[in-house]
Parts: structure tokens; C-alpha cells; sequence
């Protein structure tokens, strides 16, 4: 793409960006191709090892200091590699207030240090459809929290509490021994912890090479010079299918500027859509999106990135303890990408599962698989994913995928705000679900018979097994109450066991939701 808008946008921001897009489309293309060579970064040994140092080693530091300052600050002795210096980036996570409320809880910030870590907030917020409806919403995802200052809170409090630091070190191999893990020869630990992403080489090496089952990739940046604007975008789409994608796009403002993205969903074919190509549609789509020319936008940094997502999530890893978190574990929706939220909305259940796995011994592969449950309330949105994308040779209406998506709004919005809220922050319920489908079967069954052509029938066969599986966890966690004191008299190693099914019914059902609301 020679002289590109592209080329030119990105030349006036600092550092290699360009370079940056270009290296993120050969590992998109190995991936697509499937031309990686599979990692071999862990071994098993049947030797036992003489001394353990540490009770976890947390490898990956953007997210693992989340978790390893939870665990630290609950008294176990916790190591976090980190390949480079661990700070936050520029660039705003997007969260909503509630969800928050963990940091309190588990005694990570004070509520001066929660405020402070808040860079900006804004309401409301729209969900828009080519050519169909509005919905605007309060509170929802509206909360632009600052890496910078949060990461180098957690970092204060993490040492503080006995945790140690161990910078750039980047994690090269592990041996998973019958009493410990051996981590780069060197740290000797009763438990790993993977927090090193999507592309993890602890995760590469247990999915074997699989390619994803699909890619939701993303494009964006922070500019100045915008109308005054104080609202933001969670979902909306103004144009019908473009190079056999549907374009979505998200803008909210930022400290220093307002950020928009596009993004996309699409199968892992080859033919598919470059982030350049993407970035290229990004900018020549953006003045019609917010009404301004690229001239008099100043740029203050680029984003870009794609996100694989995998039937088979969470990650069940074959090796004892071993315990892939975050990302790399797969534990957030086909819908939504950046593992902040994930990994906020799963952290008091984690820090809580992991210190009873530690204190009972529960270290075995099928002990910490239950820390990563499967979850219908995630397995459902991978039907939502399907009907917001369109097969590389797949011909449908242009504007098939919005009507859907407007009418299904539309009728949210009408059964209020506790169906609509819970599904932008990514939470599926049974109940709001089943009203939502109901009232669009009847008020719209054209467009929900164009469905199943575009999806395919065995993707609604599949999907109505974990439907059926979500009314079920709604029910057990909702009898779930009356276990506890049964639970409470039982050993130890059955008290985890029976917590961990409790947890997976409590998050497979979205009723963590609630209990956070």
C-alpha cells in the first residue's frame, strides 16, 4: 500500500508504529496459515525436588499483578516475572464502576487510590444500528481506568505484602516435577500461574498448534480535535457488509483526547482482512463516523491488535500445576476482547480458588481445571459472534446483520434496563436471554429465519445444548444456598471440590452479576 493514508497517519506518531502493524500481520498470517511452529516450553519430570521458594510464580506482569497482588496480600509467598519493566500503557481500559468494587474487597486499593486510578467517566452511552435504532444507556462501561497510575499502585502494594518482582525476565521453559515446578532453572514453585496472554507459549503449546475459531480484529487511536463530546459509543454500525465484514465501531472520551475504534469479527481463512487493510478502512471511514476531516485531527498514538478466540475455553491444561488466568486461559467472551474486564470480573473467584487449591494441596491438572470451569454463559455468546460475522464466500444481505442486531435491541430495550445492561457488560442470563429471543421470534421471524442459513443448523443445534445447560446452572445456583452448611462439614479437599462447583454455577449462570450490581 504504497502512500497509504495509513503510512502517512502513523510516520507522525513517535516510535515504529507502522512497524508495529506490519509485525502484528505476520504473526496474523502465521496463525491464519497455521505456520507457527508449536512452542515445547514445558517437561515433566517424576522427580521430586529437594526445597520450594515460592507458593506461586505468576509469569506475565500487565495482568498477573492483579492476581499476584491478591495472593500476596492474602499472606502466600508469590514470585511475578514480568520480560520488561511492568508499567501500565497509555491507553485507557474501559470498565464499569461496580465491577470495581473487587478492589475494595480484596484490600488491593484504598478508596482514595480507586478514585485516583479513575482517569475519566462519561455517560451515556449509544448502541446503533445502520439505519435502525438508538439505544442509549447510563453506566455502562464508562469508566476509563489509567494503567499507569493502577499498575504502579498494585505494584507499591504487592511489595509492600512480600511479593518480589522479578523484571525483565522473560519466561523460557518450566519443569512440572510431582512436588514443585522449576521455572527458567531457576524458581522453585508449588504453582504456576500463565498470565501471559493469547499468545503465551504455555497456552500454544497445550492447544497444539489449533487454529482459533475465530479473530475479532481491532483497530484504533486517541486524536485530538474532535467536536466537544462527552457521550460515547459501546456498539454501533453505519455501514452494511464491507470486504465480507461487518464493521462495529466504539468511541469514548480520553484524558488526552477521544478514543475510537473499529473492529470486526471473521473466521481464522487466510483471504481474510489485514490489520493494515483494516487500519486503512479505519481512517477513511472515520470522518463520516464523527463528522470531522483527518486533517484536523492531531493523533496522539495508534491502536491495533486482534484477538483469537477458541471453542474449547477455558484452557484445560494437561500438566499438574500448571494454571493458565486471563487470556491465555480463554476466559472471556467470542464478543469481547482485552482481558482487563475478564480478568476483573474473575478475580475475587480466582484469588479465593487458588489459595484454597494451595491450602489443601488441590494442584493436580483436573484440581485446577475446575478453577477454569466450563461456563454456558460464555459458550451462548459464540452464537451471538456467528450472527455478527459472515464465511469468506458467504453471500448474504448487505444489511442482514444489522436489521438483526437492531431489532434485538430494540426489544431489549423495551424489556428495560436489567435485560439490556448485563448483556453490553458481556454477562448472558437465562431469563433476560429467553425474554430477548421470545419477543424477537414474534415481533420479527423473518429476520430470525435468515439466522440459521447464515450460522448453520449444527451451530443451533450446538448452541441449544448450552442453552438448555444455562437454565440448568441458573437453577443449581439458585438452590446452591441450601448447600452451605452440608458443605461446611465436609473434609477439606470435598470443600474445594463442591466451592468450585458453586463458583462455575454462580458465573456459568451470570449470576455473579448481582451480586456485583
Amino acid at each position: 500500500m504504497s502512500g497509504s493514508l495509513t503510512e502517512e497517519i502513523l510516520s507522525q506518531l513517535p516510535g515504529d508504529v507502522l512497524g508495529g502493524l506490519r509485525q502484528g500481520d505476520r504473526i496474523l498470517t502465521s496463525l491464519r496459515e497455521n505456520t507457527a511452529p508449536v512452542p515445547t516450553v514445558i517437561q515433566a519430570s517424576q522427580q521430586f525436588i529437594d526445597s520450594v521458594n515460592w507458593d506461586v510464580v505468576i509469569c506475565g506482569g500487565t495482568l498477573g499483578i492483579l492476581i499476584g497482588c491478591a495472593l500476596a496480600v492474602k499472606g502466600l509467598r508469590v514470585a511475578l516475572m514480568e520480560k520488561g519493566i511492568l508499567r501500565g500503557r497509555e491507553q485507557e481500559w474501559n470498565i464499569s464502576r461496580q465491577e470495581l468494587k473487587v478492589f475494595l474487597e480484596l484490600n488491593l486499593l484504598t478508596d482514595a487510590e480507586l478514585e485516583q486510578a479513575i482517569a475519566t467517566q462519561y455517560n451515556p452511552a449509544r448502541v446503533s444500528f445502520h439505519s435502525g435504532t438508538e439505544v442509549w444507556v447510563e453506566d455502562v462501561l464508562n469508566i476509563g481506568i489509567d494503567p499507569v497510575y493502577l499498575l504502579a499502585a498494585l505494584k507499591r502494594k504487592f511489595l509492600a505484602a512480600g511479593g518480589n518482582l522479578l523484571e525483565n525476565i522473560p519466561f523460557t521453559t518450566a519443569v512440572v516435577h510431582p512436588n514443585g515446578v522449576i521455572v527458567n532453572n531457576q524458581f522453585k514453585t508449588r504453582l504456576l500461574i500463565d498470565a501471559m496472554g493469547n499468545f503465551s507459549p504455555i497456552t500454544q503449546q497445550a492447544r497444539q498448534g489449533k487454529q482459533p475459531d475465530a479473530l475479532c480484529l481491532v483497530v484504533g487511536s486517541c486524536a485530538q480535535g474532535f467536536p466537544e463530546n462527552n457521550s460515547g459509543d459501546l456498539l454501533l454500525s453505519f455501514t452494511p457488509l464491507q470486504n465480507q465484514c461487518q464493521y462495529f465501531w466504539e468511541a469514548f472520551p480520553a484524558r488526552d483526547g477521544r478514543t475510537t475504534y473499529l473492529f470486526t469479527y471473521m473466521d481464522a481463512h487466510p483471504q481474510r482482512l489485514s490489520l493494515e487493510a483494516l487500519f486503512e478502512e479505519y481512517l477513511r471511514l472515520l470522518p463520516e463516523y464523527q463528522g470531522v476531516e483527518l486533517s484536523q485531527l492531531q493523533f496522539q498514538r495508534a491502536l491495533f491488535g486482534f484477538f483469537p478466540t477458541y471453542r474449547q475455553s477455558p484452557l484445560k491444561t494437561p500438566w499438574n500445576r500448571i494454571l493458565p488466568a486471563g487470556d491465555s486461559s480463554g476466559s472471556q467472551s467470542p464478543l469481547s476482547f482485552g482481558g482487563f474486564g475478564a480478568m476483573v470480573r474473575h478475580l475475587k473467584r480466582l484469588t479465593l480458588g487458588i489459595h484454597e487449591a494451595l491450602e489443601t494441596n488441590q494442584l493436580s491438572a483436573k484440581a485446577l481445571a475446575l478453577l477454569q470451569p466450563y461456563q454456558p454463559s460464555l459458550t451462548v455468546t459464540w452464537l451471538f459472534q456467528k450472527a455478527m460475522s459472515v464465511g469468506v464466500n458467504q453471500k448474504i444481505a448487505p444489511d442482514q446483520i444489522n436489521q438483526l442486531l437492531s431489532a434485538v435491541f430494540q426489544e431489549m430495550q423495551q424489556l428495560g434496563t436489567p435485560v439490556l445492561k448485563p448483556f453490553l457488560q458481556d454477562i448472558v442470563q437465562f431469563s433476560p436471554l429467553t425474554q430477548t429471543l421470545l419477543k424477537t421470534g414474534l415481533s420479527h421471524p423473518g429476520l430470525v429465519a435468515k439466522i440459521i442459513p447464515q450460522v448453520g443448523l449444527a451451530s443451533l443445534l450446538d448452541w441449544m445444548v448450552h442453552y438448555c445447560n444455562l437454565s440448568v446452572y441458573t437453577a443449581l445456583f439458585w438452590l446452591s444456598p441450601m448447600l452451605e452448611t452440608w458443605i461446611k462439614n465436609q473434609p477439606s479437599e470435598q470443600q474445594y471440590y463442591w466451592h468450585r462447583l458453586v463458583d462455575a454455577w454462580k458465573f456459568g449462570s451470570g449470576g455473579d452479576y448481582t451480586i456485583r450490581g
